[in-house]
């Protein structure tokens, strides 16, 4: 056991913002590291940055941040600091500060991102020697018991542009990834919220996202380009139906503009992967047509999270 005997210690760390296109439920397992999700995402440039500061005090106390502001309900990093604060051997005091750069509750991962990217930067600070696996195995445990997401954890451990085959937590899933993401941009657009929780719990979405997940996972599987990935994620959320009227209204005006756009999962969220040679003239549109929600433009993150 490590001597977590401190007098400042500071840490932190980088998880990348992830966008799913498709998915299949597999939460069957009692044990939450085996529960998980098939799918196919793309992890983003933009995500969650933590910063972990411990000095010592009579007592373990906790605050948590999340851009700023103290909050009481960011149930995810709390659960990360339960599973690993008993490996503490002296009480100290801990601040957490989440800095998101995605909008939360939307699809970008930003609950699987904090906890992942805390759970690195509290093993770090605190030396509570865990292995990075472990530390990730944490994260994504929380986000499984919390049910904020499935397989976001493990997708951000991996980054890029991949197909999750197998479910599963770090070390136990599996992915096949597509290599040419250089080549490759993401554009976005925000309108609103949708909480990850409350649609994991609809018995009917859950079979509407189970009817045709895992076929498509299977086929992207065999074949993983950007252009089938769009086509299938856009045939996902048309049967999931969880389109909106606003997000309906710019699907239809980049369908006309001959742009295949989706909606993540699960966010009021547009977004499009494009060759970057195409990119501009889709986020060009964007922009002219949904002035007061400006898309975004951004690159894949084909590092995953990690120590900053």
């Amino acid at each position: 056991m490590a001597d977590n005997r401190i007098n400042m210690k500071k840490a932190s760390a980088f998880t990348p913002g992830h966008l799913t296109g498709l998915f299949q439920i597999c939460d069957q397992p009692e044990d939450p590291i085996y529960k998980g999700s098939r799918g196919s995402g793309i992890s983003i440039c933009k995500g969650v940055h933590t910063h972990v500061t411990a000095e010592p005090s009579e007592a373990t106390s906790y605050l948590i941040k999340i851009n700023g502001e103290v909050r009481e309900d960011a149930f995810v990093s709390e659960n990360v600091l339960a599973q690993m604060l008993p490996r503490l051997n002296e009480p100290c005091a801990i601040q957490v500060e989440h800095k998101l750069e995605t909008p939360m509750t939307a699809g970008f991962g930003s609950s699987g991102g904090g906890a992942l990217s805390l759970a690195l930067a509290l093993n770090k600070s605190l030396s509570l020697d865990y292995s990075f696996i472990e530390a990730a195995r944490v994260a994504h445990i929380a986000e499984i018991e919390c049910k904020t997401g499935l397989g976001t954890v493990f997708a951000a451990l991996e980054a890029g542009f991949g197909v999750l085959v197998s479910p599963g937590g770090p070390g136990i899933g599996k992915g096949v990834y597509y290599e040419d993401i250089e080549d490759l941009r993401v554009v976005y657009v925000y309108f609103g919220p949708i909480h990850t929780k409350d649609a994991l719990s609809n018995p009917e979405l859950r079979k509407k996202i189970n009817e045709l997940g895992g076929k498509y996972v299977d086929e992207l599987h065999q074949e993983q380009t950007p252009e089938r990935f769009m086509e299938f994620s856009r045939s996902f959320s048309e049967h999931v139906g969880l389109i909106t009227p606003r997000l309906r209204r710019a699907l239809d005006f980049t369908d006309k503009a001959g742009y295949v756009c989706t909606m993540a999962m699960f966010g009021e969220v547009l977004f499009s992967v494009q060759w970057k040679e195409n990119v501009n003239e889709l986020y060009e549109l964007l922009k002219e047509s949904i002035p007061d929600s400006g898309p975004v433009l951004c690159e894949i993150d084909g590092v995953g999270v990690r120590l900053t």
